[in-house]
């Protein structure tokens, strides 16, 4: 398994996630999403396996409110996304082609 952990410091959950994979003794790569965002080919591959931008953004975050993203066209959005890695739902947990957002362990389960 390679793991990438994409998350926010301050999120709850991304250290939940944290916590599940060191718990099992599962390696993974943790990427500050304030720090650093998804490269476009990273974040192709986690929307084509969630299946929508729309299920990437985090609508009650400040950067959904300060960057206007309700008013944006879809493009402009996937735009803002790429510059602004708060802007992401988190943790974003990837295996390869597949991926999660959200805390989701049942799922994680069946990587193993």
């Amino acid at each position: 398994m390679n793991i990438q952990i994409f998350g926010l410091s301050k999120c709850f959950d991304t250290k939940k996630a944290q916590r599940w994979f060191k718990e099992r003794s599962i390696k993974f790569q943790y990427i500050d999403l304030s720090q650093k965002s998804l490269s476009k080919g990273e974040y192709n591959s986690v929307k084509a396996a969630v299946g929508s931008m729309e299920a990437l953004v985090n609508e009650k975050s400040k950067a959904y409110e300060r960057e206007y993203m309700k008013y944006i066209t879809k493009e402009a959005a996937e735009a803002k996304l790429l510059e602004n890695g708060e802007l992401f739902k988190t943790p974003i947990v990837r295996n390869g082609r597949q991926a999660t957002v959200g805390y989701c362990p049942d799922v994680w389960k069946t990587w193993e």
